[in-house]
């Protein structure tokens, strides 16, 4: 582009103003009327609904961690066994499994998480350790650890 003025060349902005206002209108496709169009209005809702974005993910990462511990304590529940007292047996017996995990076995895979429950009972119970929320047994099918081998391994661990 040829200028034939320094007052011409001064004006025009060049192609970097272009991408930036396209780069906003893109962000702002979905809106609806002059929130879409007009880029002095598209600039303000896009800016306002990134920061929607950026509060949302955390608070995305909040309502899970609730919502598995919710299952968690459900599933425990069933069992006659705190979450805590759950925890800390497995932690006990070295099995590493998160908030996440849990969540997932105890929605998907009721017999596996009453296995887990069963498993952290009697590793809390050789260990000694006793929490006054628990004054029961967890419930279900009778578990023989003998027949599973777990007792040998739980104290050996211990």
């Amino acid at each position: 582009m040829v200028f034939l003025s320094a007052i011409n060349f001064l004006r025009v902005r060049g192609p970097d103003e272009i991408w930036r206002k396209r780069k906003i209108f893109r962000l702002a496709a979905a809106f609806i009327g002059r929130r879409r169009n007009c880029y002095s209005v598209a600039v303000r809702n896009v800016h306002r609904a990134l920061v929607y974005a950026t509060k949302a993910r955390k608070l995305k990462k909040e309502d899970m961690k609730e919502l598995w511990n919710t299952r968690i304590s459900a599933a425990c529940d069933q069992h006659n066994i705190t979450a805590f007292t759950l925890k800390e047996g497995l932690d006990r017996s070295n099995i590493m499994l998160d908030r996440k995990s849990l969540s997932d076995l105890a929605a998907w895979e009721p017999r596996t998480f009453e296995c887990l429950a069963a498993v952290a009972k009697k590793k809390l119970q050789l260990d000694g350790f006793s929490d006054g929320a628990d004054k029961k047994y967890p419930t279900g099918v009778n578990l023989n650890l003998k027949d599973v081998m777990l007792e040998d391994w739980l104290k050996e661990k211990k």
